[in-house]
């Protein structure tokens, strides 16, 4: 079983940067691997970012790359989504969820968190 509490959202502007932070508990959360996802009213979660732990390599979705940065504390059983140069279409609720696969597909991942609001307006 694992448990996932996200935190680190708010309301920024655009060009802004802003770290999330999700903190796994449970005796299997270090072999998981972990994704961020998001999701918009009326649309599907989607995913954005995510690490897997063999090999230990990061992915993402196109339209982060180069701005959204996933890395994992081990020690503090956290995972981080840095996002840089934010833009008015990453607003979202973000989720962080785990997996025993390294996936971009939210079917595939059995434990979430309860997601945290990002907002960029100006």
């Amino acid at each position: 079983q694992v448990q996932l509490v996200e935190s680190g959202g708010g309301l920024v502007q655009p060009g802004d940067s802003l770290t999330l932070d999700c903190v796994g508990f449970g005796s299997t959360f270090r072999t998981n691997n972990m994704g961020w996802f998001r999701q918009t009213p009326g649309k599907e979660r989607e995913f954005v970012g995510g690490i897997s732990r063999l090999p230990n390599r990061t992915y993402y979705e196109d339209s982060v790359k180069g701005r959204f940065v996933v890395s994992l504390d081990n020690a503090k059983n956290v995972v981080y989504l840095q996002m840089n140069s934010l833009k008015p279409e990453d607003t979202a609720l973000y989720y962080c969820a785990a997996s025993t696969l390294p996936t971009t597909r939210a079917i595939d991942y059995n434990y979430w968190g309860q997601g945290t609001q990002v907002t960029v307006s100006s």
